[in-house]
This record gives structure tokens, sequence and C-alpha cells, in this order.
């Protein structure tokens, strides 16, 4: 017989995109459709929603269309919610600007907190949230979903097999032409433009770009980059036009431990000519590769075809036929949903959880010396942090 070890989760902002498909869904959700997260001893962590946030009538249409009990699994009243003993987990995914005071409530009534990023609007605030965690004793994680994306798990298979030999560099792209919403509705909520409204794709990108270099390659010791508002006028949900306050581009260059050169350019304004949204291509002495959101391709320095600069003649060479594919060699999971087991099992269990409050610091850290370096035009130190 199995044994549920039933653990209660206060999700703020299942109304949002992301807090609804990605972690409603396509993580808790999907944790009970498989019958839980086997712990292998005849037990499973049984995770239960209590779905917060201002409008009921929302959050009661989604408790209804997933089984969910409404009256039980709903409630507009955060005080309430953390005022209850039978909440162990606080998750927030709102809009940047209500979260760390959420978190910092959530913190102080002794909640484990599990939460998006941004974790807060400065990096005095996610700092002082790390504090404030680590004096209460309570466990503390933060969304690193790139991290456990298949193409990005593969490319580290490379960097820790020594594939790369000295890694040299690292090149991103992502980005998609977000619509301006007059005449075809935007992807984006349009709150992500406005910078008062703690919009901009450097404070939503950079966080990113922190734990991916930071995991896969190094530390980021210096930063330079150059932020843009491409789109300065667009549209919003009621079709009404508005001011673009917030940056669309970011062009950034990083300096990383070890003496590795990364530069990822982050655009809302650029359209797609790349096999996935975000790439990713790694140059080492014995080789190099490019990772998706799914593959990678890699040539070995055995294998590298030898290029002839001639302007005058048409190429003769498919250089992308000149990759080798990397095998999947195993599953790949929802990586939101393979998170949160691995933060589930470190409240029940206390196994051993990296990406914590000080590493989504880092994050917050890396976007405002972006923003600062793009106002100041020059490279900035990227100073260690500690509690």
């Amino acid at each position: 017989m199995t044994t549920k070890k039933t653990v209660r989760i206060a999700m703020n902002g299942v109304t949002g995109r992301m807090g609804y498909r990605q972690h409603l869904v396509r993580s808790i959700l999907a944790i009970r459709e498989q019958g839980g997260v086997d712990l292998g001893d005849g037990s499973v962590i049984w995770p239960e929603p209590v779905l917060v946030g201002r409008r009921e009538h929302a959050l009661r249409e989604i408790a209804r269309r997933h089984g969910l009990d409404p009256e039980a699994a709903v409630t507009t009243d955060l005080d309430a919610v953390l005022a209850d003993d039978g909440i162990d987990i606080y998750f927030d995914s709102q809009i940047t600007l209500t979260r760390e005071a959420a978190i910092k409530q959530a913190i102080a009534a002794g909640k484990h907190i599990y939460t998006e990023k941004p974790t807060a609007t400065s990096l005095e605030g996610a700092l002082a949230l790390a504090r404030q965690a680590a004096d209460a004793g309570v466990k503390h994680g933060v969304v690193q979903d790139k991290l456990f994306l298949p193409g990005l798990q593969k490319l580290k298979r490379l960097v820790d097999g020594g594939f790369f030999g000295r890694i040299l560099s690292v090149r991103g792209e992502f980005g998609y032409w977000v619509f301006e919403g007059d005449w075809q509705p935007a992807q984006r909520p349009s709150w992500n433009y406005r910078s008062e409204e703690g919009g901009g794709i450097v404070v939503d990108m950079f966080p990113h770009w922190e734990y991916v270099l930071h995991e896969l390659f190094g530390r980021v010791e210096t930063v330079q980059a150059l932020a843009a508002t491409h789109i300065p006028q667009r549209w919003n949900e009621q079709g009404k036009p508005y001011e673009a306050t917030a940056d669309d581009a970011a062009y950034g260059i990083f300096q990383l431990a070890g003496g590795i050169i990364a530069q990822i350019n982050s655009s809302w304004s650029v359209r797609v000519n790349r096999d996935e949204l975000v790439e990713f291509q790694v140059d080492g002495t014995e080789g190099s590769a490019v990772a998706g959101l799914r593959n990678c391709r890699a040539q070995h320095r055995s294998a590298t075809p030898k290029p002839v600069w001639n302007p005058d003649l048409p190429a003769t060479e498919v250089f992308r036929e000149q990759w080798q594919e990397v095998p999947d060699n195993g599953e790949f999971d929802n990586g939101f949903k393979a998170q949160w087991e691995l933060f589930l099992r470190h409240v029940v269990l206390d196994e051993p959880y990296t990406w914590d409050l000080l590493a989504g610091a880092r994050g917050v850290q890396l976007a405002e010396l972006g923003l600062a370096s793009s106002a100041d035009g020059r490279r900035l130190t990227v100073p260690e942090l500690s509690l």
C-alpha cells in the first residue's frame, strides 16, 4: 500500500500564463497524474495545491477545470493562507513588482519558499530575502528551468565529458518577434514593456543567462551590455496604444571565470532564422557544439572541415550538414516539473538543493549591472555575492 506524504502548496499567480501552464498544469497537476513523487520506499510525495490570487472567479474556473475543490483549493486571502499551519510551501509566479513583499510575508510565516524570478526588483531586496530565509531556517528555491532543457542537458554532458577541451567562447541568440498589438494580439503581456511595472528584457532574461553561464561554464565576472527599445509604441490588451518605456532588446558580453567570453543577444524584436527560439554555440580547442531547447549538434576537432573564404564563388558546402547530432541517451521530462520534484524532495527528505534565493539574487544582480552598464556605456565588474 502506497503511503502519501501530503505537501500543501499555496500557489500565487496561477492565473498568469507561466504560473498556469508550466507550474500548475505541467508540473503540480502532472505530478499528481503520475501518482506523486515516488520515493522508492512505498511512499510518495503528494502535492496539494491551493490557488491564491485576486480574481476569485478565474481561480474557481481553473479549479473546476482540473477537478480541484473550489471551496478548499481557492482563496483570495493571502494573509489567511499564510496563517494556515497546514500550508507547507509558498510559491510565487506573480508579476515582479508584487513578488518581494509576498515572499517576505511568507518567510515570516515560516513557509518554505519556491518562486519564479526575478526574486525582487533590486539586488538589495533579493539579498534581503535570501538572508531572511536563512535566518528563518526555511527551505527556499528559485525556478531555473533552462538548466533542465534537453538541449542544455546534452550540452552539459559534453562539457562534463571534456569534449570541448579548453572552452573559448559561448554565443547565444534568443528571441522572436512579439507583435505590437495593433493588428495582431501580442504574445506577451503589456506590462513587460513598461519599466515602471517591472518590465524589460534585461530584467526578464539576464537572470536566466546568469544561471546558465554559471552552471555550465563558470561564474560571470564582468558584464558589458547595450539595451534598446526598438519598438517605442505598442498596443495593450484593450487595444489602446501606450509608450514602451522598457527595453525590448539587449546585447550582452560577459567574461566568465577562466577567461571564457560569452556573447548573448536577447530580443523581442527579431524574426527567427534559427532552428529554435534560443541557441547557444560553444567553441573550444577540441570541438564545438550548438544547443537549443531540445537538440544539440557537435563537431569535433578531428571532423572539422577546412572552409576557405572566397566571396567570388558561391558556397559549395552545406555547413549545417557537417555537424553530428548528440543523442538523447535518456528521457527528458518537462523542465519545470523536474525542478519541482527536486524541490519537493528537498522539503520532505532534506536532499541537497543549490538553486536557492542566493542564486536568485545573482540573477537580479546581473540584470541590475546590465542596465547600469548600458546606461553608463562601460564594462562593469560582477562582485561575488554571499550572505
